[in-house]
């Protein structure tokens, strides 16, 4: 069975479901689901972020353009084989 049937079951069981089993599935899973990941709340990354940007103002480190940057990324998933 693909990924998306699973999916489709566990949501059509899930909306029946009575409470005991709900609470019963979200015990096992809830330790898997993670907080979205708030960057601006990061103080060390904007610290980070903050370095590296005064670090390319004041030519101390080139940076890169957004061209060659993208041309990496992309090519570095088509080698992952994600066909993006």
């Amino acid at each position: 069975m693909n990924t998306a049937s699973i999916r489709k079951k566990l949501y059509d069981y899930i909306r029946v479901a009575d409470d005991r089993k709900v609470r019963a599935i979200y015990t096992i899973i809830e330790n898997d689901m993670i907080e979205p990941y708030e960057w601006w709340n990061d103080k060390e990354l904007l610290a980070k972020l903050d370095h590296r940007s005064k670090q390319i103002k004041s030519g101390n480190d080139k940076g890169q353009l957004w061209e060659d940057a993208k041309i990496e990324i992309l090519n570095h998933h088509k080698g992952a084989g994600n066909g993006i």
